[in-house]
């Protein structure tokens, strides 16, 4: 059954919304092309208090950058509430399990790591998923497949703060190859993340039909989500397998369009 899950977005060492699209530079050197739609006054710890207390399970925290500061705020959101929060952003073989054993995150999501340069062409890396999912383990591991759409019905997996399109395409047969290796997987759709303009149903759909067989409830789509309604909406379109998050939308973002409350007690129902 479709549930909400939270995000905790963090940009520069503060928590943000974010325009996917702009995030074209890193986060060591302000850019004025990136469009921030909320910057909050709160840690990061705030938010994870807040999904503890309102026991939102599943939640993510997603380093935008490099800049040293969000390696703080993430490591202070995942130990005020220790096992329960997956985090992303510059996730390798080097420093997974620092992440899952020091700092107490409940999984790692991985993303641009896994692909690798192939005569110009960036190819997923097979072999390196596998040795990842050997060394944090399977049950630990988010696969991030966050993408972009490059013609009718077809998506790409999108890398590089969403900048730099790969080779891989989504369809049934990767994500069931994938799905080998990890517990879940994370897709943004970049092209509509942070605009509040309605989730990429088409999208949804096709991830509800190309979900694994036992992988119901561990696809969390992001991207669009403007109304309460739309959990409703992507239960519908997807069967029930994929969850979704909410961003800019929700008054905890300084949106104004769905209420927190509201999203706690869809999940309590």
């Amino acid at each position: 059954m479709t549930r909400f899950r939270g995000c905790i977005d963090i940009h520069a060492g503060q928590v943000k919304q974010i325009v996917g699209g702009t995030l074209t530079q890193d986060d060591t050197q302000a850019s004025k092309d990136t469009k921030e739609n909320f910057v909050s006054t709160k840690p990061a710890s705030y938010y994870a208090d807040l999904y503890k207390q309102n026991s939102v399970e599943g939640c993510h925290v997603i380093k935008l950058g490099s800049n040293p500061a969000n390696d703080e705020a993430a490591r202070l959101a995942c130990i005020t509430w220790p096992g329960h929060l997956q985090v992303g952003g510059g996730i390798n073989d080097s420093n997974a399990l620092q992440w899952l054993d020091q700092h107490k995150a409940s999984h790692v999501i991985v993303t641009s790591w896994l692909f690798s340069q192939d005569d110009g062409r960036t190819v997923f890396d097979w072999a390196k998923l596998e040795s990842l999912s050997t060394l944090v383990g399977r049950d630990r591991l988010v696969v991030d497949l966050s993408c972009r759409k490059v013609s009718e019905s077809k998506w790409v997996v999108a890398i590089n703060k969403w900048q730099t399109l790969t080779d891989s395409e989504l369809s049934a047969e990767f994500l069931a190859r994938a799905a080998e290796y990890c517990a879940e997987f994370l897709v943004h759709a970049a092209d509509v993340e942070g605009l509040c303009n309605g989730v990429d149903e088409e999208l949804v759909t096709k991830l509800g039909e190309w979900c694994p067989p036992r992988f119901e409830g561990r696809i969390v789509y992001a991207g669009g989500a403007r109304s309460i309604t739309d959990l409703d909406l992507v239960a519908r379109l997807s069967g029930g397998k994929v969850d979704l998050t909410y961003g800019s939308a929700l008054d905890i973002f300084g949106g104004s369009l769905v209420r927190f409350e509201d999203v706690v007690r869809y999940n309590r129902a």
